[in-house]
């Protein structure tokens, strides 16, 4: 039977990380934006890759679960990769927590019934998720444990608590980090793992947008200032996704891996 790996979001990142861990596999490309994921079925057929293409909104059960019937129905489920998101640039407090943290939560409970054995997935979490103060236990717990449909109901999460879409992302991030560590006890049953990558300044087009925007002086900073003196690119989330998601990754599962060139040690602790 096919072995399948399903990219949940068409850009920069999702298909690094397809191409480093998608050989001789089925690969289902989804998008919320068809168009996307048709552009990037271009790219990845022409390299050689045998790609399927659907619309998916992560905010969505019905869409989710029906991304899920396709993919099963193609094939086994041997890799998921969720890098689908909004950033504080693009939206609402309401639609981050939405698509960022109940998106990722409704990933990990859906593919985590039907992934195989020996499967493995990334969550593309983000340094913006280290950025947040230290939570509560009780905090923490909820934003890992709460079940899915329950988890915008968090207090923690309403509208009069969080004001700003910077939060708004922190928090999503922070707790798609919390939640794979949670969910990776449950994939452990199904003989399979996950892991989240949180990325610092990648240079994709998210990234673009955010160094255009309100906040774009700030995003300069951090990479004048971190000990790399640069942004990463698409292919080294790659090359670290790889590792995670192959052969000499098997004894990893419900870790974060922050790769950001040094953003976050020199927020927390600089001279």
């Amino acid at each position: 039977m096919t072995d399948v790996t399903v990219v949940i979001g068409a850009g920069s990142i999702g298909q690094a990380i397809a191409r480093r861990v998608s050989a001789g596999k089925h690969v289902v490309l989804a998008d919320l934006r068809p168009e996307a994921a048709e552009a990037a079925a271009k790219v990845l057929g022409d390299a050689g890759f045998e790609v399927t293409t659907a619309k998916v909104d992560v905010s969505s059960r019905e869409s989710v679960q029906a991304l899920v019937d396709l993919a099963t129905r193609i094939g086994n489920i041997t890799g998921v990769i969720h890098a689908a998101g909004v950033s504080p640039s693009q939206a609402a407090p309401a639609t981050i927590l939405r698509v960022d943290l109940y998106g990722t939560a409704l990933v990990l409970e859906l593919f985590g019934e039907v992934i195989a054995k020996g499967g493995s997935a990334i969550v593309i979490a983000s340094q913006s998720g280290h950025r947040l103060p230290p939570l509560t236990v009780e905090q923490n717990k909820a934003l890992a444990l709460t079940p899915t449909e329950e988890l915008l109901a968090l207090p923690m999460l309403q509208p009069e608590q969080v004001t700003d879409p910077l939060i708004a992302y922190q928090i999503s991030k922070r707790g798609n980090s919390l939640r794979v560590a949670a969910q990776a006890v449950r994939w452990g049953k199904h003989g399979a793992r996950v892991n989240t990558i949180s990325p610092g300044i990648i240079f994709t087009p998210l990234a673009r947008d955010e160094l255009s925007g309100p906040r774009g002086e700030g995003y300069k900073r951090m990479i004048e200032t971190c000990a790399a003196k640069r942004g990463g690119t698409p292919d080294e989330v790659g090359a670290v996704a790889a590792l995670l998601m192959g052969p000499e990754g098997t004894f990893i599962t419900g870790s974060d891996f922050l790769m950001d060139g040094g953003v976050t040690a020199q927020y927390w602790y600089a001279e």
